[in-house]
């Protein structure tokens, strides 16, 4: 149970992170809101890690390269589409889009570890693909064959190939590494892959110039979005496995909805509505715990 509860604080927390990456749009570069947020976050993990475990472990050539992958992807790669993606779509849209990481996960571990598609899952994924596309489309799913999708809503298409590959690579990472070192040298090493970019666009004298409020969002996407999700979500991972784990992200959209409303006063429209449904539903379906449409024999 304990497990199950830290898992919906952190697609809470995760809900969150879509109203702070809009509101830090236009106040800070993407580059400099990533590398800030993974910085900050380094340094809590640090602390953390030496508190509980008594420092970093030492890393084998297998685990230095899994950690690297985990840094490249999940941390690299999908906070600069993150970022870039909120500075042209709301928080809400984003985060249905993000809704397509459980049918993503799910599909890859059946691939690579195979795991067994009951039919609920094979029912769900096409929902929930078919729900984002209403969502990435604004209700015109015709419109993706004929290049009427906008750079918005590709970019958070990324968000998701990163955090699939993100999870996946997790589960590997993870052998003979705790959940807090995997999660402590991801965030080292997506730091250093983000330090190139930001000396490059000048974030160093940038944050110099940054509001308390930029750093209080920056500040709750590292302590809230990163260390205390992170670490959470791999222990899921860790306990109930990638695909199990990967329902409570289900709820992420949801709340990413909800407080882009409240918060941002974003508004809702039938095709985010629809759209958002079927991503939730199908992603429920394809993440099941107990497979669904089975009989007794």
């Amino acid at each position: 149970m304990k497990t199950y509860l830290k898992l919906f604080a952190v697609a809470f927390f995760w809900g969150g992170t879509f109203v702070a990456g809009r509101f830090l749009a236009g106040q800070a570069q993407p580059v400099s809101a990533a590398f800030f947020r993974f910085a900050i976050a380094s340094v809590l993990l640090l602390l953390v890690v030496r508190l509980r475990e008594g420092g970093l472990p030492r890393l084998d050539l297998r685990q230095a390269v899994a950690v690297s992958a985990l840094g490249l992807t999940g941390i690299f790669a999908y906070n600069l589409f993150f970022f870039n993606g909120l500075t042209l779509i709301g928080a809400g849209r984003a985060a249905l889009i993000i809704a397509l990481n459980p049918v993503a996960i799910t599909l890859c571990s059946a691939l690579v570890y195979k795991e067994v598609l009951p039919l609920s899952r094979i029912i769900g994924i096409p929902i929930s693909v078919l729900g984002a596309m209403v969502v990435i489309t604004r209700g015109h799913p015709a419109m993706i064959f004929s290049g009427g999708v906008g750079r918005g809503e590709l970019l958070m298409s990324g968000c998701v190939l990163s955090w699939t590959l993100y999870s996946i690579i997790g589960k590997t990472a993870m052998r003979g590494l705790s959940p807090l070192a995997a999660v402590c040298w991801s965030s080292l090493t997506g730091t250093l892959f983000l330090l190139v970019p930001a000396l490059i666009y000048g974030s160093l004298p940038e944050a110099l110039t940054f509001s308390w409020s930029v750093w209080a969002s920056i500040g709750y996407l590292g302590l809230f979005g990163t260390v205390i999700g992170f670490l959470w979500y791999f222990e899921g991972i860790q306990k109930i496995g990638p695909s199990r784990a990967a329902v409570f992200i289900n709820f992420v959209p949801v709340n990413g909805v909800l407080l882009g409303t409240l918060l941002l006063g974003e508004s809702l429209n039938l095709s985010l509505l629809a759209g958002g449904g079927l991503v939730v539903c199908g992603a429920y379906l394809a993440n099941a715990p107990k497979p669904l449409f089975w009989r007794n024999h």
